[in-house]
């Protein structure tokens, strides 16, 4: 199959990585040092599931250079698809798809928008992976796995195709009866650790050690379910247990990419994850003082990250 990796962070890249090494033609698209090093000396993925080198890589920062192709991982984050929607453009062809994999609820509908409903197939990751240096990606744990489906949960061809091409290349590719619930599911799960991660500036071993930050992070996975309730999606009963077991079974020290990127005075995806919950609440009627706390409290940093304000600490 011929796929496109728009965005080789830690998720395009191990993904990327894995489909390139079952020997499918994979074009990654990166930008700078990272592109460069990639380009000097190959993708080099460091991961709990055995180390491996993709060499020569297919990389550029032109899509226009790739041309149409069968399937696109898109890898970016939320506020970065509709700036790159003409570019993201450029790789589509009459049976081209393009599978979200963003961390929110949001992303499908905001990218069908652009593209063509028809186009998306909504998706999501289950992986601790980032970026550790130029050409380098470290997968530190998590099931690996990529969930996704069609919008309104029919069989397609187009999943089956994706779903053997992923699972040929030892990704655990799942196609769950509801793909909406599924992200919810996954939105509950980050959305609570990103918050209460960043307000505390603590890793995940602490805040679930800590009787008071694990009651918050439980509060807080509450309210993010009644808000999907509100919104008609419908989770199951124990989905704030079985994701504080996820919780419990993380590696110590891990975060989430909106605890890092608020931390780091970069911008992140707050007003697509706590600010989603905050709206959404709003707009179902339920109530959500956590998040609410939460978004008002990490907006300074996320509105200096922006340019918007200027402040020291």
């Amino acid at each position: 199959m011929r796929i496109a990796i728009y965005g080789t962070g830690g998720v395009g890249g191990y993904f990327g990585g894995r489909l390139a090494k079952a020997g499918n033609e994979v074009w990654f698209i990166a930008r700078g040092e990272h592109l460069a090093a990639m380009k000097a000396g190959g993708l080099h993925v460091e991961s709990v599931r055995g180390d491996f080198v993709v060499d020569p890589v297919n990389a550029t920062d032109n899509p226009a250079e790739i041309g149409a192709v069968d399937l696109v991982l898109l890898a970016l984050k939320t506020w970065q698809i509709p700036p790159l929607a003409p570019e993201i453009k450029r790789l589509l062809g009459p049976g081209t798809v393009v599978m979200t994999l963003q961390n929110g609820v949001d992303a499908p509908r905001r990218l069908g928008e652009l593209i063509g409903p028809e186009r998306v197939l909504p998706g999501l990751v289950r992986i601790i992976s980032q970026v550790d240096g130029p050409g380098r990606i470290r997968d530190s744990g998590g099931p690996a796995q990529i969930i996704f489906g069609e919008s309104d949960n029919r069989p397609s061809k187009r999943v089956e195709r994706a779903q053997q091409t992923l699972a040929d290349a030892g990704i655990d590719a799942v196609v769950p009866e509801d793909i909406h619930v599924a992200l919810w599911e996954k939105f509950l799960f980050v959305v609570a650790m990103g918050g209460v991660g960043a307000i505390t500036r603590a890793p995940i071993g602490i805040i679930r050690s800590l009787r008071e930050t694990r009651s918050l992070l439980e509060e807080d996975m509450r309210e993010i379910r009644d808000v999907g309730y509100g919104c008609g999606v419908r989770m199951p009963a124990e989905v704030v247990a079985s994701s504080m077991a996820l919780v419990d079974g993380l590696p110590e020290g891990a975060t989430t990419s909106m605890h890092r990127d608020l931390i780091s005075g970069r911008r992140s995806e707050l007003e697509e994850w706590c600010g989603s919950v905050v709206r959404l609440g709003e707009e179902s009627g339920v109530a959500t003082p956590i998040n609410s706390f939460l978004y008002r409290s990490l907006l300074p940093l996320e509105l200096r990250a922006l340019g918007e304000i200027a402040f020291e600490g």
